[in-house]
């Protein structure tokens, strides 16, 4: 995808470096608590599972999950201190992930404003083994996640090789698709979607509370999707394909399969390979955020 001309001028965070730390918000494990409804889904299938193992299940972990996210209760991003142009070109992976969040900037403003809402860019953070967010600490293993206390995409840039060496994801569009889904996330914030699924899990049993996250990362599928077909002039061929190859590797079924052999639907919290391909092609292909809807009728 041709989207090197996009201006780096963004909301840029660099913890590269800084040798990480626990971050605020009640340490490691209670930290990690919003982001597994929110990673990427390649990465933390292990921290999952421990978590799964200690509190019985996902759906147990609704009264844990600290912040919210809604959009009245968020404090707004702040740009860090930190020289954009220089954390942006560090490495291709970097430039890669900036000029996504720069295009994704672009794009979805214009659509707020299309139907009069109000926008607000989240920030894109870099770290790398460990750093700290405002959902706590932050690890690779967890891979790439949305904080809505911060307005954070957190990415170590390591994962885009291990998407495309590790589970065959390849191509440029590949990586896009993970800071688009990501940003997704951040849409689903704003627009108070995270807040009422958060209040589901509260609420509700295991089995339901997974499902109502398989939902919420459905429509983030979707509004990837929304982003690319918005940005269509500037698709190259293979792109669909490589993006398409990126969602099968991930589906919940897939990895499933990869880690313990077996699958159990009941306890998928971002959909099968064949759901995640298609709410990204329905992104794609409308590239309407109102196609996105997930959460009426089946998925």
């Amino acid at each position: 995808m041709r989207l090197d001309d996009f201006d780096p001028n963004i909301n840029v965070e660099d913890q590269r470096g800084s040798g990480g730390g626990g971050g605020g918000g009640g340490g490691l494990l209670l930290g990690l608590l919003p982001m597994i409804g929110s990673r990427f889904g390649c990465g933390g299938i292990v921290i999952a599972l421990i978590l799964l193992a200690v509190f019985g299940g996902l759906g147990n972990l609704g009264g844990l999950i600290g912040g919210g996210g809604g959009i009245g209760s968020t404090p707004s991003a702040q740009r860090a201190g930190t020289d954009t142009s220089s954390s942006c070109t560090l490495t291709p992976e970097s430039k890669a992930a900036c000029n996504a969040l720069s295009s994704a900037d672009k794009t979805w403003s214009a659509l707020f404003q299309r139907s009069g809402q109000s926008f607000r860019e989240p920030k894109l953070v870099f770290y790398d083994g460990s750093g700290r967010s405002g959902c706590g600490a932050a690890q690779s293993a967890m891979g790439p996640f949305y904080c809505p206390t911060d307005q954070g995409i957190y990415l170590d840039t390591s994962f885009f090789g291990e998407l495309a060496n590790r589970f065959g994801a390849k191509g440029d569009f590949a990586q896009d698709y993970v800071i688009a889904h990501e940003f997704g996330h951040h849409i689903q914030n704003l627009l108070g979607t995270s807040d009422k699924v958060q209040q589901i899990q509260r609420s509700s049993n295991e089995t339901d509370g997974n499902a109502a996250s398989v939902r919420l990362e459905l429509q983030a599928d979707c509004y990837a999707g929304v982003w690319a077909a918005q940005n269509r002039d500037r698709m190259e061929q293979g792109d669909l394909q490589e993006g398409l190859t990126a969602a099968q590797a991930i589906g919940d079924d897939t990895l499933q399969k990869q880690s313990t052999g077996r699958v159990v639907p009941d306890s998928f919290t971002h959909g099968t390979s064949a759901e995640r391909m298609h709410w990204l092609q329905q992104g794609i292909q409308t590239g309407d955020p109102a196609q996105c809807d997930t959460f009426s009728g089946a998925i």
